[in-house]
């Protein structure tokens, strides 16, 4: 074994590998593969964002418009109504009249999700109900004195 060439069909030097040098890029590849299938698997399972689309002003209340039912806690707070959505949506505010005097009615961002507030120079309390309608979910506020 004191050079390379051929004595009796023995090497001084190993032969070269006969193992391809492809397989570990298809090992890659099939990993690359089942990771954006599994993204995208995971894209369509991923439940829709709940959005505010719409808010109505309607006699004596609000009509507000989802997308998808969001989760909602409401509480008559020290004469205010406040409505907790899981959802976004943009800010919003304005004024209804509940018998002929005026409320006015506000839409912001919270850490939280969506807070709809109704405010009056006098005690309010209301209820509230949600229903689907037209595809969409429906939440009716009532004000009342």
């Amino acid at each position: 074994m004191h050079g390379s060439e051929r004595e009796d069909d023995e090497h001084s030097t190993p032969e070269p590998d006969p193992r391809s040098k492809a397989w570990p890029r298809m090992l890659f590849s099939l990993a690359l593969f089942g990771v954006l299938v599994g993204l995208m698997i995971g894209r369509l399972t991923t439940p829709e964002e709940r959005v505010l689309e719409q808010v109505e002003v309607v006699e004596g209340g609000l009509d507000l418009w989802f997308n998808e039912q969001p989760k909602l806690h409401g509480e008559n707070v020290d004469g205010t109504l406040a409505l907790l959505f899981e959802a976004s949506g943009k800010v919003q505010r304005g004024q209804l009249r509940m018998q002929g005097k005026p409320v006015s009615w506000r839409v912001r961002k919270s850490d939280r999700g969506l807070l709809v507030s109704l405010v009056a120079a006098r005690p309010l309390h209301g209820e509230w109900t949600g229903a689907e309608d037209a595809g969409r979910w429906r939440v009716q506020v009532r004000l009342h004195e």
